[in-house]
């Protein structure tokens, strides 16, 4: 799966046990796209703000989250995608579970063209049962990598 070497080789993962808000959550999954330059922290605060504005819009489907701000947004130096798994998951609604996330994607847009082929990419891969079930169970870049590999081949 070209995406998930793709987070590996641009060193844009974290993982983490758990978080004590939403909000912290999702600064934490732009730490990475921080460190290597596709972001500034004006993204990150931008991300919260429509959240806090729109709700828990990010959360797309259980356990599976991609915060993303407004196209064009303030922060974005290149366009990418950053990968997020917490083993607790992080509560976006408490009135509404279906709203927690453990896989988080951040989507970062600079260039709408390459924007499109990462949505269709990361949605075609979010299609794949055993690829999440897969991704809920990896720990650290190891075992990504492993995850990678086994899909590489087309097992």
């Amino acid at each position: 799966m070209k995406l998930l070497n793709q987070f590996l080789e641009q060193k844009v993962t974290s993982y983490h046990e758990k978080f004590d808000s939403w909000q912290d959550a999702l600064t934490a999954c732009g730490q990475p796209l921080v460190q290597q330059g596709f972001i500034t922290e004006v993204y990150i605060d931008a991300i919260i703000e429509c959240v806090n504005k729109y709700g828990p819009y990010i959360v797309i489907a259980p356990d599976i989250a991609m915060p993303h701000s407004t196209e064009n947004a303030e922060g974005v130096i290149k366009t990418g995608i950053g990968f997020m798994k917490v083993e607790t998951p992080v509560v976006f609604d408490a009135d509404d579970r279906e709203k927690d996330a453990r896989l988080f994607f951040t989507l970062v847009s600079s260039n709408h063209d390459e924007h499109l082929n990462n949505m269709v990419e990361l949605s075609n891969m979010l299609t794949d049962d055993d690829l999440v079930l897969g991704l809920l169970n990896v720990k650290n870049d190891e075992d990504l990598a492993q995850l990678a590999q086994k899909y590489n081949k087309g097992e």
